[in-house]
């Protein structure tokens, strides 16, 4: 019972974070999804409703050893670096109903220092 307090609890959250940002082509979505395994990131056009871009911790390729923390970092630089080869400089951050705290602080931080700006 808990469990379902809780996701209905994030998706009201998240319903109230979609109603006032949107991804555009100038500035798009950099939309979170944290799961208990992994973290994903993924760049979204919402006018095209296209994923221009994204990134993961469970991708055959990634190599970060580390905690959780440590790891999402790692997958902010790995998608800053993929926008930034894509064209794409400025984003809106959509933390997806989850707190800024933790994983998502520190994938945040780590776009930042790939070189996005939020």
């Amino acid at each position: 019972m808990a469990g379902r307090i809780k996701l209905s609890r994030r998706d009201r959250i998240k319903k109230g974070i979609r109603k006032r940002i949107s991804g555009s082509p100038e500035r798009p979505r950099l939309s979170v999804f944290r799961s208990n395994k992994g973290i994903y990131a993924q760049v979204i056009d919402d006018n095209a409703g296209t994923t221009l871009v994204s990134a993961s911790s469970e991708e055959k390729d990634f190599t970060a050893k580390g905690n959780k923390v440590e790891q999402s970092k790692v997958v902010g630089i790995k998608v800053a670096q993929k926008a930034i080869a894509a064209g794409i400089t400025q984003v809106v951050f959509d933390r997806n109903g989850y707190l800024y705290h933790g994983r998502i602080k520190s994938l945040a931080e780590g776009a930042r220092e790939g070189g996005l700006i939020f």
